[in-house]
């Protein structure tokens, strides 16, 4: 019943700050504060409590019996990484939008309802109500970006939201598909009948494109990603945390929980094309991002090409890559919404800029700033002791035994391509040096960062650091469960 306060706590917390007035902006922060916190809490608490790699079933009821659908929640070692950047992130959005202040109860109320939707897919174990928790995470996501969003904030939210439901539309049909085919009786949608279903090899093979695409267009899969890049540009700081750190992984979980769960036979078949795929997001990601002027797109573009690694990880088939891509989606979730926070608040509202052409030398002007990003910068393109080192080890090391070389070597290439644009991007903001008749505030000594921004530093960078040191502290409750789930494959 614990892990489910995650749930109740935050669409509670989206009721209070939507009725609270307006006006009273201390006490609505504070108060999104403590809801983000005890969710992060749970989170924390089921994590240090979990072991072995079963469901842990936290509430089973009937919602619809005549459909088969029950109201059927619980996790497992695969979902608790998820919880936890979910609440990790959550908290940090509320500390990196600390300023806010134009109708900050409405911004709240929808911030809130997009987490309690993002908790209820990780803990969802009905394959119907698991579409309901997404579907529902989905408004919210228009509202804040078309409300409180930058410049094109209506096109690109309602970008995103005909991605989201066009991706839902063919997860719906391979749902309907799942639970028509699964000979099952009486018919179900629950997860865990549905793992022991026989279904046909035919139908895995047309069934699995059909929901991995639809899932993974939301993890920002290539040729369907362009609804990523230009959400996080238009969306505020907080949102475009929630969208890289925690949105896109609503994707990549629905392709390895749904997909590759009760799909096995046709994960196999579809793997190479997979594997493919997810090596034109790292590559073509990181060649976008080398190419951007604007400091955030480059944080989008970098976006795409991380969760190719998830993909990847995926498409491995076996446990060494597919733990890496679980970690990846943990690694993502904290160092891409630390990015996002110091290129959309941090930095621009010191400068008013985010075009990188237009700063000068900020090394001197914001110092520990500049070495914070840098710092963060390191962590993003992989540097050893960090996150994003250990679950790209896992990831080629994963592919290295199951798929081809070629695929190997472009991974691999595309890791080459992140240091080469991290560096030069960071050299363009931090380091070149302008024509003061560019800037006209050449020598402004902008003010250091504010003690809720150095607490959401602290928090994104220290749990980055904790899991690139001791990622056991994951990979030990991540995998018993993908074992599980690898000894239903087929041989």
């Amino acid at each position: 019943m614990t892990a489910l306060l995650t749930i109740i706590l935050s669409f509670i917390g989206a009721l209070v700050c939507g009725l609270m007035p307006s006006s009273a902006h201390r006490r609505i922060r504070w108060v999104a504060l403590a809801v983000a916190a005890a969710g992060l809490a749970v989170s924390m608490v089921c994590c240090v409590k979990y072991s072995g790699g079963e469901f842990v079933i936290l509430l089973e009821a009937d919602w619809i019996p005549s459909l088969g659908i029950g109201f059927i929640t619980g996790y497992d070692g695969i979902s608790l990484p998820l919880l936890l950047v979910t609440g990790l992130v959550a908290v940090c959005g509320v500390l990196f939008s600390w300023t806010l202040e134009t109708r900050a109860n409405q911004f709240y109320a929808f911030y809130f309802a997009l987490i309690g939707g993002v908790y209820g897919v990780f803990l969802s174990l009905d394959l119907f109500l698991l579409f309901v928790f997404y579907e529902i995470a989905v408004v919210p996501k228009y509202f804040l970006i078309a409300i409180w969003g930058g410049a094109r904030r209506q096109f690109a939210a309602m970008k995103l939201v005909l991605y989201s439901f066009g991706g839902s539309a063919l997860v719906l049909l391979g749902m309907l598909a799942l639970y028509f085919g699964s000979g099952l009786t009486p018919l179900t949608f629950d997860l865990r009948e549905l793992m022991g279903a026989n279904f046909s090899r035919d139908l895995q093979v047309v069934v699995f494109p059909l929901i991995f695409v639809g899932f993974a267009i939301m993890a920002g899969m290539w040729p369907f990603h362009t609804w990523a890049p230009t959400g996080h540009v238009a969306a505020p700081t907080a949102a475009s945390m929630l969208l890289a750190g925690v949105v896109m992984k609503l994707g990549a979980y629905g392709c390895l929980r749904v997909a590759v769960g009760l799909l096995p036979a046709g994960a196999q078949d579809w793997a190479s094309w997979v594997a493919v795929v997810a090596v034109i997001n790292i590559v073509y990601g990181a060649l976008v991002a080398l190419k951007q002027d604007d400091f955030k797109y480059v944080i989008g573009y970098s976006s795409v090409s991380h969760m190719g690694f998830v993909l990847l990880g995926i498409a491995t088939l076996n446990l060494t890559g597919m733990t890496g891509a679980v970690l990846q989606m943990f690694s993502h979730g904290v160092i891409g919404a630390l990015l996002f926070a110091l290129v959309g608040t941090v930095i621009y509202s010191r400068t008013k800029t985010r075009m990188l052409d237009e700063l000068h030398r900020l090394i001197d002007r914001m110092p520990g700033i500049a070495w914070v990003f840098i710092v963060a910068g390191l962590a993003s393109m992989g540097l050893p002791g960090f996150s994003g080192f250990v679950s790209e080890l896992y990831v080629l090391i994963g592919a290295w035994g199951s798929l081809s070389g070629w695929i190997v070597a472009g991974a691999g290439a595309g890791i080459l391509l992140t240091f080469g644009y991290t560096l030069v991007k960071i050299h363009e903001a931090f380091f070149r040096e302008r024509s003061p008749a560019v800037d006209n505030q050449a020598e402004t000594a902008y003010p250091p960062m504010t003690l809720p921004e150095k607490t959401g530093v602290a928090i994104l960078l220290g749990a980055a650091l904790l899991i690139g040191l001791c990622p056991w502290l994951l990979t030990d409750k991540i995998s018993p469960s993908l074992k599980l789930m690898l000894e239903r494959f087929p041989n």
